[in-house]
């Protein structure tokens, strides 16, 4: 797994790529609590465009911050949310909990023909 931050625009924004499971949990959580803790302003994004998997210790991190930024009157949203991990956010009640968008295949490039 890895994952990358921006900071701009009252927001934190960390992408993340690989799966988010008992393995790479641990890892993440103490990133995003570093990143929430040296932003105290900042709202969370997490982008999961390059997420497929995620298990109940991935939902632990993500409920995980999402309940330290709610106790400090900041909100935490998810964005690009693959099918196979929409399905596992639904069944576990997040969708009603925070703002989740969808992940957006980009258009093919074109070869010049219509």
């Amino acid at each position: 797994m890895t994952f990358v931050h921006t900071v701009q625009a009252g927001r934190i924004t960390v992408a993340v790529s690989g799966d988010l499971d008992l393995k790479t949990a641990a890892p993440l959580r103490e990133a995003l609590d570093g990143l929430i803790n040296r932003y105290p302003d900042r709202q969370l994004v997490l982008d999961l465009a390059e997420v497929d998997f995620v298990d109940s210790s991935g939902l632990g991190v993500i409920l995980g911050r999402y309940r330290k930024l709610s106790a400090s009157g900041r909100s935490m949203a998810l964005s690009g949310v693959k099918p196979p991990v929409w399905m596992v956010l639904e069944l576990a009640g997040v969708l009603s909990i925070m703002p989740v968008s969808e992940y957006l295949p980009r258009n093919p490039v074109r070869d010049g023909r219509a």
